[in-house]
């Protein structure tokens, strides 16, 4: 969405400097996807398998840090 032709060509500091940051170190992209990969993108969970984590849950009490005595 442009506004006008006057700020067509303005990029913002943080902009300039992640541009910089990105042209002086090129790996730098493919070093965020990996570590995306690793921590976020999960290899989907099978049917069998989420049912018996669901059987296996144990319900909590209402209040954790009192004692059934």
């Amino acid at each position: 969405m442009k506004f006008s032709k006057q700020f067509s060509l303005y990029q913002s500091e943080a902009t300039q400097f992640l541009n910089g940051l990105k042209s002086a170190n090129p790996q730098l992209e493919q070093g965020q996807r990996d570590g995306r990969a690793l921590l976020w993108d999960k290899a989907p969970i099978d049917l069998d398998t989420q049912r018996r984590t669901a059987e296996a849950r144990v319900d909590q009490q209402p209040y954790v840090y009192q004692n059934k005595n």
